[in-house]
Formats: structure tokens, C-alpha cells, sequence
């Protein structure tokens, strides 16, 4: 049993939040150089690698031998959600958004775990948990149409529905994984190790090998490190040291805010005074509905 030290879990989980707040810029970058299936063809290449290596550290990768087949498979089923289809989604989406839109919009996936939780999970919605849906949506109508609540037409429909469309992948990814009892380090490797070939052969069918220039590797390489590798091992870290969940999962609130304060001096996008406002009613909405739980 790991020793309780707070001081420790504020630095693991604020380092998760610092670093997921460049995600987005960094996403952009990415693909300015390719397309999204030869990002994340990357980045799970190099995610895969360094959870490899995390696992070989903490002299986990043992327990994956000692695991039968059927539950390595079992493990790696969730790889269809994430990464494959999850991030297909989303970089499409970032492709097609500003990244202010895309960000706070993909943000509201806690939202929509708690609609998928209804038919999945045969919960029921308490007049909190409402109140915190229409907030969080009332946000989402807000950014994707620059405040234009009387003449509603989004920015560009398609990458608004692709980046909704992710929460919902995501949603389910988490949903499947409910009732896991495996250590989700290894099975985020798993998940990954099923997901690599996948996404190797839908990019050779639709879009052909990547770039081989060495800034769009390297742009791709900070994705799969940060995005998807380090950054959850990080977090997990500092869930495990903390003396109450609550104190770590409410640090999430600030990396919205920083994102959009580093999408705006890294990739030069004016932020419109209609995303701060849609983002404050995103997280109004994750808050009211964190409060309510016991």
C-alpha cells in the first residue's frame, strides 16, 4: 500500500494538468504537417513505446506474461474505442475547428458518461445531474455558434459533431472499463497494443505513410509522450498519493482555462469572447455535477 502524501499529489497532478493543457496547440501543430490518421499513427507508436518502458520500470510487465490469452484479448477489446476510434474522431475534428472550439467541446465527455449511464448502467439522472447537462450543453450551443443564440448556425457543423461525437467514444471507453479489476496502466497498454495495427492499416488504406520530416515526427512524438503516455501515469500517481480523490479530479478544471491562454500566444488564435463564456458554462456544468456526488 503506497504511503498518503498530498504535497506529492498536488506536484503529479498539476504536472497531468500542465501538460494536457498544450495538448491542444500541440494537436494543431501536428497536424499542420499531416493528416489525422498519420498523427495518430505516431503518436500511438510512441505512446505504446513509453508505456512499454514506464511498465518495464515499475516491474509491472511481468503480470502481462502471467495473464491467459483470453484475458490479454479481453484487456484489449477497449483498443477499438482508444485509441482507434476515439482519436480518429478527435484529430479529425481539430482538423476541421479552431482548437478553442474543438477543446472545450471535447471537455463536456464527463457530461455525456452521465447520459450513456442511463440505458449502460440503468442509472437515473437526478435534477442536479439535468441542470448540470443543459448547462454544460447550453456552453457547447454558445462556442460552436460565437454567441449567436438568436441565428443559430455553427461554425462548421461537421467538426462540432465529430467533436461531440468523441465525448461519446470516450464515454463508452470509460463505461467498458467500469467493471475491470487489472491494474489500468497495463491495460492501457493493451489497449494500446491492439489499437497500433489498426490504426497503421486504416492510415495505409486512406491516407499512405506518414511524413518522415523530422518537426512533424517530432510534433507527433509530444502528442503520443504527453497526450496519451506520461500524462496518465502522472495522474495516476497522484491519485494513488492523495489523502482525497476530490483534491486531485478538481485540479481538471484549471487545464481548459490554461489551454486556451496557451492556444492563443502558441498558435495565435484571438480568443472570442463567446468561447470563455461557452467554457464557463462547460465547467459550470462538470462542477455542479461533481458536487452532487457523494
Amino acid at each position: 500500500m503506497e504511503t498518503k502524501d498530498q504535497k506529492k499529489a498536488y506536484l503529479y497532478g498539476l504536472a497531468a494538468v500542465l501538460i494536457w493543457s498544450t495538448v491542444a496547440s500541440a494537436f494543431k501543430i501536428a497536424l499542420s504537417y499531416m493528416e489525422p490518421l498519420q498523427l495518430l499513427f505516431y503518436a500511438v507508436a510512441f505512446s505504446t513505446l513509453t508505456l512499454l518502458i514506464i511498465l518495464i520500470v515499475q516491474k509491472k510487465i511481468g503480470q502481462i506474461a502471467q495473464m491467459s490469452i483470453s484475458n490479454i484479448l479481453k484487456c484489449a477489446l477497449p483498443g477499438i474505442l482508444n485509441p482507434f476510434l476515439y482519436y480518429i474522431v478527435l484529430f479529425k475534428a481539430y482538423s476541421l475547428l479552431p482548437a478553442q472550439e474543438a477543446q472545450p467541446l471535447n471537455y463536456t465527455w464527463a457530461i455525456t458518461l452521465s447520459l450513456l449511464s442511463i440505458p449502460l448502467l440503468g442509472q437515473k439522472l437526478s435534477t442536479r445531474e439535468l441542470a448540470a447537462i443543459f448547462t454544460s450543453y447550453l456552453g457547447v450551443v454558445v462556442i460552436s455558434t460565437h454567441g449567436n443564440l438568436l441565428n443559430i448556425q455553427f461554425s462548421n457543423g461537421f467538426g462540432v459533431f465529430l467533436a461531440l461525437l468523441s465525448t461519446v467514444l470516450w464515454a463508452l471507453y470509460w463505461i467498458y472499463n467500469t467493471k475491470s479489476k487489472s491494474d489500468p496502466l497495463i491495460e492501457l497498454f493493451l489497449h494500446f497494443c491492439l489499437g497500433l495495427p489498426l490504426v497503421t492499416i486504416a492510415m495505409l488504406i486512406f491516407t499512405g505513410p506518414p511524413p518522415i520530416e523530422l518537426p512533424a515526427v517530432l510534433s507527433a512524438a509530444y502528442v503520443g509522450l504527453f497526450e496519451m503516455g506520461i500524462t496518465f501515469a502522472l495522474w495516476l500517481k497522484a491519485l494513488k498519493l492523495t489523502e482525497k480523490t476530490a483534491r486531485i479530479s478538481n485540479l481538471i478544471f484549471l487545464s481548459p482555462f490554461l489551454s486556451l491562454v496557451l492556444i492563443h500566444f502558441i498558435l495565435g488564435e484571438e480568443i472570442l469572447p463567446s468561447t470563455l463564456i461557452g467554457l464557463l458554462f462547460i465547467v459550470g456544468g462538470n462542477i455542479i455535477q461533481q458536487t452532487g456526488r457523494k
